[in-house]
């Protein structure tokens, strides 16, 4: 009798597990030719290293200290001969506040990282992959392209002392 319970209640079970949303999306693009990208002049595990700071600078939330500028390169590209071609940045933080920023998976407490644009407004770019970020062009006959971009601690909060660690994966595409 216990035989038998133990292989219905393992059929039972099999189909609750057969009946959830098991599906694994993929997606990729194929493209007519690819750029060399580059970080900092890494093609490789690039790291982009923030200098300390005191928590004394980072005291309140929305405080912001220590931004670090990194330029993103792309080279042997196709461009257009007639024309400049914008080329579509896209981060996607692999931990993402709630405020839309690179969340820390290090010992620090209430800090976070947002990239920004250097110059200018400052303005704090999109790392959910929802939007495209402008800046690098790839100007009419030319086959690589810079752009500068920067990364500063944010203040969730008071911050506390600890490592500060973050990460974003990025995509580039242009037509």
């Amino acid at each position: 009798m216990n035989k038998y319970l133990v292989i219905a209640a393992c059929i039972v079970s099999s189909n609750a597990i057969a009946a959830s949303n098991n599906t694994i999306r993929f997606q990729g693009e194929v493209a007519d030719e690819t750029c060399t990208v580059t970080i900092n002049g890494n093609t490789a595990l690039p790291v982009v290293l923030l200098p300390t700071v005191s928590k004394k600078d980072l005291a309140s939330s929305g405080s912001t200290a220590g931004e670090t500028p990194f330029t993103i390169a792309v080279s042997g590209c196709t461009g257009s001969t007639t024309t400049d071609t914008n080329i579509n940045t896209i981060f996607v933080a692999n931990n993402i506040t709630s405020s839309n920023r690179v969340g820390n998976t290090g010992t620090a407490t209430n800090v976070s990282l947002e990239l920004i644009e250097p110059t200018g407004s400052k303005a704090a770019l999109d790392v959910t992959g929802t939007k495209s970020n402008a800046g690098l062009v790839l100007k009419q006959n030319e086959k690589s392209a810079t752009h500068d971009y920067a990364v500063r601690y944010y203040a969730e909060g008071q911050a506390e002392a600890g490592t500060v660690l973050g990460s974003v994966q990025y995509s580039i595409s242009y037509n």
